[in-house]
């Protein structure tokens, strides 16, 4: 079963730092572009940073010179490296990924989710 399994979310003062991690795992034979997207209480999922797999990337206008999304291929992974955090940062962030498994071709694959809060 392929699966996207976040990490590193948590709790940091306005002006802190943050990393998440997100690993794909399963029986994958590529992955295409990886990406995060947050979604705020009572707010629609918005896109947050992508990078594909040669290394290009998309920012949120919003998130830009603050946030750096990155991937290590060997292992599967997408990262995003959070500072200069603002109250208004505060969502739950969701991995996404393409990925081409066995038997199903390219799909679309989602997160379970990860808590990011900004106290100000």
């Amino acid at each position: 079963q392929v699966r996207l399994v976040e990490s590193g979310g948590g709790l940091v003062q306005a002006g802190g730092s943050l990393r998440l991690s997100c690993a794909a795992s399963g029986t994958i034979l590529s992955i295409d572009a990886m990406g995060w997207y947050r979604q705020a209480p009572g707010k629609q999922r918005e896109l947050v940073a992508t990078i594909t797999s040669g290394g290009s990337t998309n920012y949120a206008d919003s998130v830009k010179g603050r946030f750096t999304i990155s991937r290590d291929n060997a292992k599967n992974t997408v990262y995003l490296q959070m500072n200069s955090l603002k109250p208004e940062d505060t969502a739950v962030y969701y991995c996404n990924a393409r990925m081409l498994t066995l038997g199903l071709g390219w799909s679309d694959y989602w997160g379970q989710g990860t808590q990011v809060t900004v106290s100000s």
